[in-house]
Formats: structure tokens, C-alpha cells, sequence
């Protein structure tokens, strides 16, 4: 799924890279060195790409490129942003199933920014199938949420509708609609059920203090590219995404994508 169900897209998905400067900022600061050691692959699949935003740029590390998402709109938008492209498949899903891709036909498997908002049935369907797709030691990027871990917390035991004023106010975080039954080693567990092997995760903070989120890269069991998990808490994330968004200022307009 692209962001959440209803998103108007009027800034094309930009808007969350603001934090960085741009989205430009945001691929050459921030995501390119956490994937750099798997490009350039062969076939790339993007679960959830919405407006294209990093397709953009992982177009430049590939061959082909398979887009699936949920929502109509992300895939009409896609099609026309990359109409000059004939390197592209787009197929629209029901947020669940990667029927549409062939097993054992995919080198690298990406989604940022909107699986924080899928809830564990979907990834679980997701890794199930990805445990066909991805070729031998093909390799998976997955941005998801973290919330869960924060399950026991007071203001999470709270009603919903006591947990926003208290937001309102000032006296607790926002989840940004991250998805309330996800955490990175529940992650970890359900690649482990399917075949898969997460390698690296790292724990990153979003617009506040918490670690609201997990960056898991995984590959299939047996794979050479298996190694023994590192798992990392990283709660200077958005503190990283200040000083890139302070270097790219210097550099060039923050309005340039």
C-alpha cells in the first residue's frame, strides 16, 4: 500500500521527504548507502511505490523494473511519470499478493515509506510469496514499522481518541499511522517461517524520540549473501536527515527534485 488508504498525493508523495530538503537529498544521503552494496541488480521489484518517487532513481541501478501497488492512481501516476521508459511493468494488487511476478525472477526487492502503514497479515503474505520470488541470493529492503514494540507504554494502553489530545498537547508522540502490530522481531520471526533470513536491521526514530520504525534487509535461507544478523538502534535518524538537508542547502535549491 502507498501511504495510507484516502492520501490526496497532492505534493506527489514529496512531502515526506521534506525532513531531508527533497527526495533528491533524502536518496543520496539517507537510503543509496543503506542499499549501495546490492545495486546494481538485474530485476527490481518495488512493492508500493506510490508516485514514483524512488523509482526515480532506482531505475538508474537496473535493467527492469516491476511496480506493484494498491492504489490505481499510484500506478496511472507511474505510468505517466515514466512513459519514456520502456524498461517498467506496472500491476496493481490488493495490497497482499505478488501473483503477478514470476518465481525465482527477482534480484532486489524495495519498498520505503509505505509499508510502515501495512499490517502484519500483509507482510506476512508479502515474505511468504518473496520467499519464491526473489532469486537464490537475491536480496530484500523492507521499511516498516516498529510500533508494537511500544505496545506496554502508557499512553499506548490509552484510548485512541485520548492518545490525539495528548499529542494535540504536546505530552505524547505521534505514531504517524504507523501499524500498532508490527516490530522488527516480529519481522525477524516471520522470515524465519518462510524461508528468508533477515541480515540487518536497523531501529529508526520518525519525527520524534521513539523508534517507530525498523529497516530490515533480509535475503532467502542458504543464500551466499546470508550473514549473521546485526541489528542496530538508531534513534539520531531524523537528526541524520537535518544535517543532510543542511548539506544539500549548501549545495543546491531544496526545491529542485
Amino acid at each position: 500500500m502507498s501511504a495510507e488508504i484516502g492520501y490526496d498525493w497532492k505534493g506527489g508523495g514529496e512531502e515526506w521527504s521534506e525532513p531531508w530538503g527533497n527526495s533528491s537529498a533524502q536518496w543520496f544521503g539517507s537510503i543509496f548507502p543503506r542499499i549501495q552494496e546490492w545495486l546494481p541488480a538485474n530485476t527490481i521489484l518495488e512493492i508500493a511505490p506510490g508516485f514514483g518517487r524512488w523509482t526515480h532513481y532506482l531505475l538508474e541501478h537496473c535493467t527492469h523494473i516491476v511496480l506493484v501497488d494498491l492504489r490505481p492512481d499510484c500506478i496511472d501516476a507511474c505510468r505517466q511519470r515514466f512513459a519514456a521508459k520502456s524498461n517498467l511493468s506496472y500491476y496493481k494488487n490488493d495490497g497482499r499478493s505478488l501473483a503477478m511476478v514470476a518465481d525465482d525472477s527477482i534480484d532486489f526487492v524495495f519498498s520505503f515509506d509505505s509499508l510502515v502503514h501495512a499490517p502484519r497479515v500483509a507482510l506476512e503474505d508479502y515474505l511468504t510469496q518473496l520467499g519464491r520470488k526473489l532469486k537464490r541470493d537475491g536480496v530484500g529492503f523492507f521499511h516498516h514499522s516498529n510500533l508494537g514494540s511500544y505496545a506496554g507504554s502508557m499512553d499506548r494502553r490509552l484510548p485512541k481518541r485520548a492518545r490525539k489530545l495528548l499529542t494535540k498537547i504536546g505530552l505524547s508522540e505521534s505514531d504517524h499511522s504507523r501499524v500498532p502490530d508490527m516490530t522488527a522481531g516480529i519481522f525477524r520471526d516471520l522470515c524465519a517461517e518462510r524461508g528468508l533470513k533477515c541480515i540487518r536491521q536497523e531501529l529508526v526514530n520518525w519525527r520524534g524520540r521513539r523508534v517507530l520504525d525498523c529497516i530490515s534487509t533480509f535475503v532467502r535461507a542458504g543464500s551466499k549473501r546470508e550473514s549473521p544478523l546485526r541489528v542496530s538502534r538508531n534513534p539520531d535518524f531524523m537528526r541524520e536527515a537535518e544535517l543532510i538537508r543542511r548539506r544539500a542547502q549548501n549545495y543546491h535549491s531544496i526545491n529542485e527534485q
